[in-house]
């Protein structure tokens, strides 16, 4: 395998400007033409506020950088470096300090420490915990909807990576914290799924009560290359439907009005060959579950379980980065 670099990481979305550049930069906060990322840290305010919130999270965890260059970045903080799914901005900037066996906290940052050290990769000068590493901590210590997003962004990532090879590396750790809750993530991840959307839509129709839907469902066309993809579907009632993130039709990447029309010629080409109705959904409906759940109910598939509310009341605060 090649050495990594800077190339093979998530840049960082800002320049990050140090006080001893500036002797100026408190007199800049004041005035609201800078934002102090970290204590010593700094960056242009009008830049800073245009940032999503990921985003914002991907600086902080560079300003960390600056500060603590030996420290190896996990979890969340080492997603967002390597462009893995990361959900609204954390609030905490996690890494382990070599030779420390003890944790403690600064502010934003959580310094863990570690019987071993996480396995981890140098690029460009950073040290971050490995894909594996990484969706091990999320399949145990994450919110289930949120460890099965970034379990199989890590399965995408890296072929030679398994469900097994996971619960291989936490069997290895001495502490079984959140053993139970990873179970249930690696019972379900797959590198089917092509999103974190689609990964968080899945959980949660878990535990809405209905039935499981069958993955990147085809549909055939007339002619040879005519065929459509579904992100679900349910074939005992002909029901299909697509995880669309907002941003497919927010303007950003074309008009949003040809994206919507092409989206009813598509909705109306499966329909003709088949299809019963097509349902869309992004991160505002599943976020907000009842929606989802009406949308399934209307197009006519069946509860069959329960809601499962413990999961359900908590997938809110989790897609904002707070759970």
């Amino acid at each position: 395998m090649p050495p990594l670099s800077l190339a093979d990481l998530a840049p960082c979305p800002v320049i990050l400007i140090p006080r001893r550049a500036d002797s100026h930069l408190d007199r800049a906060v004041r005035s609201g033409e800078m934002v102090r990322v970290r204590r010593g840290i700094y960056a242009v305010a009008e830049t800073w506020h245009s940032l999503a919130p990921w985003e914002r999270y991907r600086a902080r965890v560079y300003a960390v950088a600056i500060d603590y260059p030996d420290a190896i970045f996990i979890r969340e903080s080492a997603a967002v470096l390597r462009g893995m799914p990361v959900f609204g901005e954390p609030e905490f900037v996690h890494v382990v300090l070599p030779g420390s066996t003890t944790s403690r906290a600064a502010g934003d940052l959580r310094m863990h420490g570690a019987q071993r050290l996480p396995e981890h990769d140098r690029i460009g000068g950073l040290l971050v915990a490995t894909v594996a590493e990484i969706a091990a901590d999320a399949a145990s210590l994450q919110h289930p909807a949120v460890g099965l997003a970034v379990v199989g962004a890590a399965l995408r990532e890296d072929a030679e990576l398994s469900p097994d090879g996971i619960r291989s590396l936490l069997d290895a750790r001495p502490s079984s914290r959140g053993w139970r809750r990873a179970q249930w993530v690696l019972e379900r991840a797959s590198d089917v799924p092509e999103s974190a959307l689609e990964n968080v839509s899945l959980a949660t129709i878990e535990w809405l009560g209905f039935p499981e839907p069958e993955l990147q469902v085809w549909v055939r066309g007339e002619h040879p290359g005519d065929d459509d993809r579904m992100d679900f579907g349910w074939r005992q009632w002909r029901i299909g439907a697509e995880a669309d993130g907002e941003i497919k039709y927010s303007g950003e990447f074309g008009d949003a009005r040809t994206a919507l029309r092409e989206r009813g010629i598509r909705d109306a080409r499966l329909m003709r060959r088949g299809v019963s109705t097509v349902r869309h959904w992004g991160w505002r409906e599943v976020s907000a579950w009842e929606l989802l759940r009406t949308i399934l109910l209307s197009a006519g598939l069946p509860q069959l379980r329960p809601l499962e509310m413990a999961p359900l009341r908590t997938l809110a605060r989790a897609l904002r980065g707070r759970g």
